[in-house]
């Protein structure tokens, strides 16, 4: 290592280098030290500083802590106490416990040994309903009571008997040291000795989408002698492993739900696709590749990201990710002696945000595609494409990858009439897809912020850059991409969104292990595993880079199954199968899964059968096409499941199959999107998608004064409003059976004399002229 490398080096501790005489010696060891040890020293520094700064660990919240029952009437003495002294007259010993609960030298005294004002009051209750309910008391408490009772004794004598009933119902209190070992987060590349044993080259390809960077990363991947790609998507994986395939380069598949091996044997080839998952943190790779690394920051699953980069062990790193991780990712692998070779990328071909929005569905172009945030927009947009004569393929994120790439083959093909696609930011990654312009439909998505909780928030600059990247990619037929949104509000705010830089990454993701969560566990047996997780994360300790990811959807689980009986590691891994918690099917089968899975009772293909009532028909409406995807979801968790416990899953092949054929069916009915939301509408009596966004009052501002299509011929008498009434139909609003009814309403408002049914006066005079003119 060069010397002006080894003071970049040292440069990037500067916040640590207080004074100029540390940097002075800290340079004259440069030609003391060699590479290795100058890594060393940075990583002890960059340590000292992650220690330092969680010094004074916070004190953890007592909330989490659930009393224990003592159910024990009997007591190994008996009734030694009341012989030796007297039976104990229960209203003086309640004056005298609250004596003892008001004295502000116990409830210090106390705290100074864990119990805080919660705990204490919490401990002292059940404490006072030990001594007052229980029929025998131990011999020594007993006494004691007894002479602070006859004035022998003072009131304080009962702070040991207190304390040691507060850790009988609060065991943490016993082992809070060792759970804050278990639980120290801070120095988490120390968890992967295998890497730490090799000096590992790190090479970052960052730039924009569509510039080319994953391609570069792949073709070292392949030129390589073993390889691991790690991929935040299933559709990512199984590209890449085709890829590598096709160039004669032999390559296996592992995902959550699937394992292929190219080898008819079944051994493992030198190369491996797998999503982030799953990829393997003491298995040896010449190269690896780590896709999409900015996710490293995601609330949910950054994890995944960080476990990679920190426990692959390959000789050769190669990271693809925006450029807003640059400084994050080199700072982080300071941490662990590693340097950082990062080499950047422009965009292979250009888009450009146009000047004016859609503003109509009328105004549609080949190669358009408009990108929802919701599903009923989805629905919505697609029937009123159709109204239009115009035919759009649908992507959204529960669709199976099936589907998604015949949805997407479907847009692609030159040769298909279909020239539209509606999608949602499913499209962001792990699609190739040929679109000319990319048409926002809104701008705000649904996201959960840090309490767990559901909130509608602008999409950032990161999101934005994402998903109009897909338009003008470089393979696809559009060598230039245009963006804008469908409402003329929207453009000004897209616009800003777009100008703004991407915000840098600060810090990475990290979860408990099943290890630690087993060492919690032994100190503290009787809590549930919702419980353990919570004091987990009160308890961790972990410096400026990282945070602890959101554990709700863990937890969600846990407590769903809490109450069958399950060995902890069972249970861990249970929580941790990726289902939709949206889905009240999903759920139902994951908790009869767990309880058959206890029984000891293995899940065959049958007994599935039986739970999803397989065969199932082709939808026919919408509500069939989302059980389809949620029946979907369930062989998936079937499949999952089956590759951590394949005795008690044992017949995944013929679930791969029946799921084949359920993808087949639900790409038929993703074909007739259109005719199952009318048929929806027509069992409902009116539109589903009355709700959704694009008909909120705001949306038909921008509706006015469109050019629409007649549907059909209109009733009689409609007159002058029948443009109306057409722009209503085409958009959803009113169906032909509300229309008929409006219409005889209308004609009974123009009867304003007469009854109900009964013809008005001046009817009833022009019927007089008639005849008249007869006679």
């Amino acid at each position: 290592m060069s010397a002006h490398r080894c003071m970049v080096l040292l440069s990037r501790a500067k916040p640590l280098v207080k004074t100029l005489s540390f940097r002075n010696s800290a340079a004259a060891m440069l030609g003391r030290w060699d590479s290795g040890q100058v890594h060393r020293h940075l990583r002890s520094v960059f340590s000292s500083r992650n220690v330092s700064s969680n010094s004074s660990s916070r004190p953890p919240d007592t909330s989490l802590f659930v009393p224990l029952d003592i159910k024990s009437d009997q007591t190994s003495d008996g009734t030694v106490g009341a012989e030796l002294t007297q039976p104990l007259d229960k209203s003086e010993l309640l004056k005298v416990l609250n004596r003892f609960y008001k004295r502000r030298e116990m409830q210090r005294l106390a705290a100074e040994h864990g119990l805080d004002a919660r705990l204490f009051h919490q401990a002292f209750i059940s404490f006072r309903k030990y001594v007052l309910e229980m029929g025998t008391l131990s011999a020594d408490l007993h006494i004691i009571l007894n002479d602070i009772c006859c004035g022998a004794g003072h009131v304080d004598d009962i702070y040991p008997y207190f304390m040691r009933h507060a850790k009988q119902i609060f065991p943490m209190l016993d082992c809070m040291d060792d759970l804050r070992k278990i639980s120290d987060l801070r120095v988490p590349a120390d968890w992967y000795p295998e890497a730490r044993a090799i000096q590992r080259k790190v090479v970052f390809h960052a730039g924009p989408t569509n510039s080319g960077k994953t391609h570069h990363a792949i073709q070292r991947y392949l030129t390589a002698k073993s390889g691991v790609y790690c991929g935040p998507l299933k559709l990512l994986a199984h590209e890449i492993f085709e890829k590598s395939n096709n160039a004669g380069v032999p390559c296996d598949l592992v995902t959550g739900e699937e394992r292929t091996f190219v080898d008819p044997e079944g051994r493992q080839a030198g190369h491996v696709a797998c999503t982030i998952e799953m990829c393997s943190a003491t298995t040896p790779f010449e190269v690896a590749v780590i896709d999409e690394i900015q996710m490293i920051r995601d609330p949910s699953r950054g994890w995944a990201w960080t476990r990679a980069l920190l426990g692959l062990c390959a000789e050769e790193i190669h990271v693809c990710g925006e450029t807003a991780a640059i400084d994050f990712i080199t700072e982080l692998l300071y941490t662990t002696g590693e340097e950082v070779e990062v080499r950047n990328y422009e965009r292979l071909t250009p888009f450009s945000l146009l000047d004016q929005a859609v503003e109509s569905l009328d105004n549609l172009r080949p190669g358009d595609c408009i990108v929802c945030f919701s599903k009923n927009d989805i629905y919505s947009l697609s029937r009123q494409i159709e109204v239009r004569g115009l035919e759009c393929a649908v992507i959204y994120g529960s669709l199976p990858p099936g589907t998604k790439l015949s949805q997407a083959k479907k847009f692609n093909d030159p040769d298909d009439p279909c020239k539209i696609l509606i999608a949602t930011d499913a499209i962001g990654m792990g699609l190739n897809l040929s679109i000319k312009r990319i048409i926002f439909n809104s701008l705000k998505k649904p996201t959960i912020n840090e309490k767990g909780e559901k909130e509608m928030d602008t999409i950032s600059t990161s999101q934005a850059l994402q998903i109009s990247g897909r338009a003008g990619r470089f393979s696809s037929m559009f060598k230039e991409g245009e963006v804008t949104t469908m409402h003329r509000d929207d453009l000004p705010v897209l616009k800003e969104i777009l100008s703004r830089t991407v915000e840098p990454i600060e810090a990475a993701g990290l979860h408990p292990t099943a290890e630690q969560i087993e060492m919690f566990a032994y100190h503290l047996p009787q809590a549930t595993l919702s419980n353990l997780i919570d004091i987990f994360v009160s308890l961790s300790q972990v410096d400026g880079m990282y945070f602890v990811c959101n554990i709700d959807d863990f937890k969600f689980l846990a407590d769903m199954i809490q109450h069958i009986p399950l060995n902890l590691r069972s249970r861990y891994v249970f929580c941790t199968a990726p289902i939709n918690k949206k889905q009240p099917f999903v759920c139902t089968s994951f908790l009869k899964f767990a309880r058959q899975f206890s029984r000891d009772e293995p899940l065959t293909f049958d007994w599935v059968c039986r739970h999803i009532a397989w065969p199932l028909a082709t939808p026919r409406n919408i509500k069939d096409l989302v059980h389809l995807e949620a029946v979907h979801d369930v062989l998936d968790l079937y499949l999952w499941l089956s590759y951590r416990f394949m005795d008690m899953f044992p017949d995944a092949n013929l679930v791969r199959n029946a799921q084949k054929e359920l993808d087949a069916t639900i790409q038929e009915g993703v074909r007739n999107i259109t005719g199952l939301i009318r048929a929806s509408e027509r069992q409902a009596g009116a539109p589903a998608s009355l709700s959704s966004e694009p008909n909120g009052p705001r949306a038909l501002a921008h509706r006015k004064g469109r050019a629409s299509k007649a549907l059909g011929a209109q009733a009689d008498g409609w007159g002058a409003d029948s443009s109306l009434s057409s722009r209503l139909l085409q958009d959803g609003l009113l169906t032909p059976d509300l229309l008929q009814r409006l219409q005889r309403e209308w004609l009974e408002q123009q009867r304003p004399h007469g009854k109900a049914g009964e013809p008005s006066a001046a009817m009833t005079s022009q019927n007089k002229v008639k005849r008249k003119k007869k006679k």
